[in-house]
């Protein structure tokens, strides 16, 4: 009986000790996920044999995907700490963040490349897209803690 009290209570300061800030790891993780994604998408498309025109367009998905998924991440985070955000702006992140996945398909979908080029362009696109959001939410989860910790 006493020792399952002493762990209760080891629990508990366990819990208390735990802030939420991310690890360094996982941080560092998240943004060499962010740059492996961007580059090997960048790097495919420069040794690509497509025209000029045909780069433009994925590459500007890339960007476009990115900004978008940033873009709702803030706004989720953003109304999930009461600062308010209009739902035109939240709908619009959302719609973009579809748009940009869905454009991508159709693209690949339509490209004139092998089946394992498509899925290299798609899984470095998705790598892109979701290190994006777990660097957001770690620069966001770390500024929050800080300026708690200041206050």
């Amino acid at each position: 009986m006493e020792n399952s009290v002493f762990n209760e209570q080891k629990e508990i300061k366990k819990i208390e000790e735990f802030s939420g800030r991310p690890t360094s790891a996982f941080v560092s993780a998240s943004w060499m996920a962010v740059l492996i994604g961007m580059v090997s998408y960048c790097i495919g498309l420069w040794n690509a044999y497509m025209d000029l025109n045909e780069k433009g367009y994925y590459f500007t998905i890339l960007l476009f995907g990115l900004f978008s998924v940033v873009s709702v991440q803030k706004s989720v985070r953003d109304r999930q700490e009461g600062i308010q955000v209009s739902d035109m702006y939240y709908g619009i992140s959302w719609f973009t963040t579809i748009a940009s996945i869905t454009l991508l398909v159709i693209g690949l979908w339509n490209a004139d490349l092998e089946l394992s080029e498509k899925g290299f362009y798609a899984m470095s696109f998705t790598l892109s897209l979701f290190a994006a959001v777990a660097v957001q939410k770690n620069t966001r989860d770390i500024q929050f803690l800080d300026s708690k910790e200041s206050a």
